[in-house]
């Protein structure tokens, strides 16, 4: 299998893959950059292509999709109204 080849992973993993890229670039991420994070997403949170017995029937971790939105703002936060 060549690198970058998508033939091993589900559907739900490819269409989970689309759906985290989309929200990378809601936030201002490039097409490349967004669609690189979201695959290394759903690798960390599955263990990577699932099809053929690779691991099918484990546990998924959603910790990976969970933890983007709690990283940021601290500084914003931290700044009083008027600035």
């Amino acid at each position: 299998m060549p690198r970058g080849d998508k033939s091993r992973y589900t559907d739900k993993q490819k269409r989970q893959a689309v759906h985290i890229e989309k929200g990378y670039e809601k936030r201002g991420m490039g097409e490349n950059e967004a669609e690189r994070r979201a695959w290394a997403t759903v690798n960390k949170m599955t263990g990577g292509g699932k099809k053929s017995g690779s691991g099918v029937g484990k546990k998924v971790n959603k910790a990976p999709a969970k933890k983007g939105g709690k990283l940021g703002g601290k500084a914003a936060a931290a700044r009083p109204k008027a600035a």
